[in-house]
């Protein structure tokens, strides 16, 4: 198991992560430290464990907002795919009226040979 240096307010961390991770947790760190660093310039430096909380619940709502944004496209994507099958059974119908008519004359001609 990797191990990873990271620094959010100032302050190193050593974290334990799966071999190949390293990169993404480092970048996910950064990201945290990110909103550590917003939120000290905001309200000051109030102390890590608040100053992790409030980070956490930033992080948490942008989750909350992407995950409603993803649920939101899959519906879409449903809803357009619904009526593309819906589109297309109709123009197969169409289309087997069509040669049905087609054949009902065949077969009309043929019986009248």
């Amino acid at each position: 198991m990797a191990q990873v240096e990271i620094k959010i307010n100032g302050r190193d961390y050593r974290i334990a992560c799966e071999d190949g991770q390293e990169s993404h947790l480092s970048s996910l760190a950064n990201y945290l430290d990110g909103k550590v660093s917003e939120l000290v310039e905001q309200v000051g430096q109030i102390g890590d464990t608040s100053l992790m909380v409030m980070a956490g619940l930033l992080v948490t709502d942008e989750l909350s907002d992407t995950r409603d944004e993803l649920e939101e496209v899959r519906n879409d994507a449903a809803r357009e795919t619904q009526s593309a099958v819906a589109a297309t059974e109709e123009r197969v119908a169409a289309q087997i009226d069509v040669v049905a008519e087609q054949v009902e004359k065949l077969a009309a001609l043929l019986a009248d040979d």
